[in-house]
C-alpha cells in the first residue's frame, strides 16, 4: 500500500505553505521550484484544498496560498480524504468473491480506519516542527562558495 501521488504532492504542498507563507502568500511557483512538483498538477490540487477549506486562496500580484486554519486544526487525514485516498498497486477486481467480501474486506476496512486514525493525530504543526528539526524548513540553502 502506498500513498497516491496526487495525495504525497497535496501533503509536501500542504506543508511548503504552512512553512514559507509568512509574511506573504506562498506562490505555486515558488512551491513548484522548491519541491519539484509540475505546476499542471500542483494548481489542480490548489484548488482542491482551497474548496476543501484547507487552503485559502490570494489573489493579486503579491497572491498566492495561505493555509485556511490554524496549522494545529489540519491533519494528514484531512489531506488524505479530500485530495485522494490510499491505493494499491493492482486495481481490484470488478466482482470481489465472497471471501473477499465476507472475509478479507472487513479486515482491510479496519486496517484502513486504523491508518486514517494515525493520520488524523498527525498535525501540519507537527509535520512543521519535523521539517525545522531535519532544517528542510524553506528555501534550500546553497553550501557554494563563488568567492573570487
Amino acid at each position: 500500500m502506498r500513498l497516491s501521488k496526487k495525495t504525497l504532492l497535496a501533503l509536501e504542498a500542504v506543508l511548503d505553505v504552512a512553512v514559507n507563507a509568512r509574511p506573504d502568500p506562498v506562490q505555486s511557483k515558488d512551491i513548484t521550484r522548491r519541491q519539484g512538483i509540475p505546476q499542471r498538477y500542483l494548481e489542480q490540487v490548489m484548488q482542491q484544498l482551497v474548496h476543501a477549506n484547507i487552503l485559502k486562496g490570494v489573489r493579486g500580484p503579491k497572491g498566492g496560498y495561505r493555509l485556511a486554519r490554524e496549522r494545529r486544526r489540519i491533519s494528514m487525514g484531512d489531506i488524505v480524504r479530500i485530495v485522494g485516498t490510499m491505493e494499491l498497486a493492482d486495481e481490484p477486481r470488478d466482482t470481489p468473491s465472497v471471501l473477499s467480501e465476507k472475509v478479507i474486506g472487513p479486515i482491510w476496512d479496519t486496517i484502513q480506519s486504523d491508518m486514517m486514525e494515525k493520520l488524523d493525530a498527525v498535525t501540519i504543526e507537527e509535520l512543521c516542527r519535523n521539517a525545522a528539526d531535519v532544517g528542510a524548513d524553506g528555501e534550500i540553502k546553497s553550501d557554494a562558495d563563488f568567492t573570487i
